[in-house]
């Protein structure tokens, strides 16, 4: 029995290892398909604070995961600090994400960054929502909750795990066609640019932001959001289309 069970014990450290030494890395069917690493799961090598140089120390490499760490009291005089991978603007693309947040927390991830200066990350960048659906005090719109985008289209809240647990999103760009793939359920769909798209945007907070009214354009960075919550994200990849 003693045996069995030591065993039993150095197969599952094994297979914990195994999984966790597949974080941040690609396998050779990805590899082929075009896929780029944009976190390598120890260093902030390509990533930058948004319209400055350098990286906060709110942003910390927390077990192979990229890490915002709760700030509330300068989240609540809007001295956000997002950060942006800056080593190359994307157009066309497939972003697959994962993500995990702290009970009560909020945070984004934006595609079609463009540096305003004077002016906040969502200025013009659409933002796919990260929320606790259940705890967090932007939990009352449904187009504020996980995987949506954030204040114009709402995402099933059945695709979203709970806090603490790791979920994954992927964000589809294709000429100005959009979706939003949350644990495998595709959430959201949407075309950029059209008279849908603009009227959504009438609707929304971002009716008199001339960022948002202007476009989006039609490429930009890839932007994590610091909301002032724990926040998450490793196995951070793209591929262009």
């Amino acid at each position: 029995m003693k045996k069995t069970a030591l065993i039993s014990l150095l197969c599952a450290v094994a297979c914990s290892t195994a999984a966790l030494a597949q974080n941040n890395t690609l396998t050779k069917k990805e590899k082929n398909e075009g896929w780029t690493l944009l976190f390598d799961g120890k260093s902030f090598d390509g990533w930058r604070q948004y319209n400055a140089t350098g990286i906060s120390d709110r942003w910390i490499i927390d077990d192979g995961a990229i890490k915002i760490c709760q700030d509330e009291e300068n989240a609540k005089h809007g001295r956000n600090i997002d950060i942006l991978y800056d080593r190359k603007k994307y157009s066309n693309f497939e972003l697959s994400v994962d993500w995990k947040i702290s009970k009560g927390g909020n945070s984004g991830i934006f595609y079609y960054v463009v540096e305003t200066p004077g002016k906040p990350i969502f200025y013009s960048a659409p933002e796919i929502q990260i929320l606790d659906n259940a705890t967090a005090k932007d939990n009352q719109r449904k187009d504020h909750l996980a995987g949506s985008l954030y204040d114009m289209l709402p995402a099933d809240p059945q695709s979203v795990k709970p806090a603490g647990e790791w979920n994954n999103i992927v964000i589809r760009v294709k000429d100005g066609k959009v979706t939003h793939t949350q644990n495998g359920i595709k959430v959201v769909e949407y075309t950029l640019w059209t008279p849908e798209w603009y009227d959504m945007v009438a609707k929304s907070k971002f009716k008199d932001s001339p960022g948002f009214n202007a476009g989006p354009a039609k490429e930009g960075y890839i932007g994590l959001q610091d909301h002032g919550n724990d926040c998450w994200f490793r196995n951070i990849k793209i591929r262009e289309l």
